[in-house]
């Protein structure tokens, strides 16, 4: 079957080595397993082993961020908050956390490894996320996909265009 005519899906590109997270690691922790194992987020496991948050490159870098507490507006005799973004709590609880709990994001979104990378490309811009992890039918871990996974994955199909186009076009 022709490269172009085959239906690829998730499990052709995730990554099946996941690191992971536990509630009580430390933010440092993290942070080195984010760069050591060369992944843009880990999941963060109960001890059951049920995915309960996801720490990302992006809430890590939230946490280092400038904090903005609400402006405040006296009407009659009410005090009304005037707020224009994400909550001041959830703001003041990344830049506070020290540990995976404290940091992570939740709920998460998973995929299954049989979803086609175009559902994949949906998920990942209709929800901002990267990565995603992959489960099974049991919601159980079986693998992490990435945007990175996703572009190599369009480099290769791309480059295999252009040879097919070249091959046509070259006399």
């Amino acid at each position: 079957m022709a490269e172009q005519e085959r239906t690829y899906r998730v499990s052709d590109i995730m990554r099946t080595d996941v690191p992971t997270a536990a509630p009580s690691d430390s933010v440092a922790s993290v942070a080195r397993l984010l760069v050591e194992q060369q992944v843009p987020g880990v999941p963060v496991l109960s001890d059951e082993g049920e995915i309960i948050g996801i720490i990302t490159e992006g809430d890590l870098v939230e946490r280092e961020s400038d904090v903005t507490p609400p402006s405040y507006v006296a009407f009659f005799d009410a005090i009304i908050a005037l707020d224009a973004g994400e909550s001041f709590d959830e703001e003041l609880r990344h830049v506070l956390a020290i540990t995976a709990e404290d940091l992570m994001t939740s709920p998460v979104f998973n995929i299954l490894p049989t979803a086609t990378l175009s559902e994949l490309a949906t998920l990942m811009r209709q929800e901002n996320v990267n990565p995603v992890p992959v489960v099974n039918d049991n919601l159980e871990l079986i693998g992490l996909v990435s945007r990175a996974d996703l572009v190599r994955y369009i480099a290769r199909i791309e480059s295999v265009t252009d040879e097919t186009a070249d091959a046509i076009t070259t006399p």
